[in-house]
């Protein structure tokens, strides 16, 4: 049987991604993105490099790397754990303090 839990309260540090700021790991060409990932390519960040390759940022945390989406807030726990959570949600999950 299921049960409705609520999620515990947890102050975190985000900022809204943007690029040039650093705040990815790195890139992935979007082409191996697509090729090699089970993932919905909707949405995704596409940068066109010097080299003219388009290609995705990510960060990486402990479930392995997450592609960066358009409007994501990048999540800073305490723990120094980071995630994306996407804008559409950040807003009902997180009140500025």
């Amino acid at each position: 049987m299921r049960k409705k839990y609520q999620r515990a309260s947890l102050n975190v540090e985000a900022e809204k991604y943007e690029i040039g700021k650093g705040l990815e790991d790195g890139f992935q060409p979007f082409a191996e993105v697509i090729t090699n990932g089970w993932i919905v390519s909707e949405g995704l960040v596409q940068i066109t490099d010097k080299n003219g390759i388009i290609v995705c940022p990510f960060i990486q945390n402990r479930r392995g790397i997450v592609f960066i989406r358009e409007g994501d807030y990048i999540i800073y726990e305490e723990s120094g754990e980071r995630h994306c959570c996407g804008g559409d949600k950040f807003a009902s999950r997180f009140r500025e303090v």
